[in-house]
């Protein structure tokens, strides 16, 4: 019997859509038959929100995109009375939108210190408050928050970037806890993924190259992932097929975080 996954008509909401990972997952939702609303930082000409509305609107499936900065909480307000204005509903959200902010403990100042923890935690927060009252009509509502695997281990000069990934993991509890039976919460904490973002962080190397394959045999698979892996792997905790899965937050780093130390 095949194993297939159909969100026929229901509803997604996905943050940071402009590239990379929520990018890719709002594609793996669309494949999966689900509506995808999106946002990004980009004004709706940008290239890029053009290429997302039409890469959802090639599944056969309806594409809402919103410009949206995730840090205010007001925007955030709109997107989602904007999302229920054009389908009526709201069945999942990845809140996915975030960014690298690499100061160290002693070089970040407060002004970094608060975009922090307004982008890369109070947002997810935010959001998911916004977004609670539509999830609870759903037939089974569900939040995936994204979170990294630096919310496991990390190295120096990540900070304060580590720490508001560590603490999703808490707020994914939180919600789970308070917001269940009716809403189910996730978190997902990726690795290396094979994004523009990891690019940039090769290309900050001398030799880019050498850098992605040293990265790559750090991990035990020896390789890095991919967007399609994440999609799919959200698609999957927001179908029915992981109802029994809240409150807990699942790494996906290819067996990175399983080393005692580095072996290359």
């Amino acid at each position: 019997m095949s194993f297939i996954i159909d969100l026929k008509d229901k509803v997604v909401l996905v943050t940071g859509v402009s590239s990379g990972i929520g990018y890719g997952t709002a594609r793996a939702f669309a494949h999966a038959g689900a509506h995808v609303a999106g946002c990004a930082r980009k004004p709706v000409d940008d290239p890029s929100a053009k290429e997302f509305c039409a890469a959802i609107e090639s599944e056969g499936v309806k594409a809402l995109y919103v410009q949206t900065d995730v840090t205010q909480p007001d925007e955030l307000a709109a997107l989602v009375e904007s999302t229920i204005q054009t389908f009526g509903r709201l069945d999942v959200v990845v809140s996915n939108a975030g960014a690298n902010v690499f100061e160290g403990a002693a070089g970040c100042n407060e002004e970094q210190w608060r975009h922090n923890l307004d982008l890369n935690l109070a947002s997810h927060w935010r959001l998911a408050k916004y977004c609670k009252p539509y999830l609870e009509k759903a037939d089974e509502g569900a939040i995936l928050l994204m979170t990294s695997n630096h919310a496991f281990s990390s190295i120096p000069g990540c900070f304060p970037y580590n720490v508001t990934k560590t603490a999703i993991t808490g707020l994914v509890r939180s919600l789970a806890i308070e917001w269940g039976p009716e809403i189910r919460t996730v978190g997902i904490a990726p690795g290396f993924i094979d994004t523009a973002g990891n690019d940039t962080w090769f290309a900050s190397f001398p030799d880019p190259a050498a850098e992605r394959q040293r990265t790559e045999n750090l991990h035990p698979v020896k390789r890095i992932g991919t967007v399609e892996e994440v999609g799919a792997l959200c698609v999957y905790l927001a179908s029915p097929m992981a109802r029994f899965i809240s409150g807990t937050t699942i790494l996906m780093d290819g067996g990175r975080s399983a080393l005692m130390q580095d072996d290359v």
